[in-house]
């Protein structure tokens, strides 16, 4: 039997393998910072619509 070579991979070289740690760190920092201002949207647009409701809440219950 032969045996499938195509699996192997070639070992990178050094300069090879910083291009590849400083693209997956920029990708990382990038998805963080998409995380957090999601984050941060989520939680604005929560408290707006808690404010709405409390302010509809209120006005229902004076009139």
């Amino acid at each position: 039997m032969t045996e499938d070579v195509s699996y192997r991979r070639k070992p990178l070289t050094p300069e090879q393998r910083q291009a590849r740690d400083a693209t997956r760190r920029i990708e990382a920092e990038k998805a963080m910072r998409d995380h957090e201002a999601a984050q941060k949207a989520f939680y604005a647009n929560r408290e707006r619509l808690r404010a709405e409701r409390l302010a509809r809440e209120e006005a229902e219950s004076k009139g």
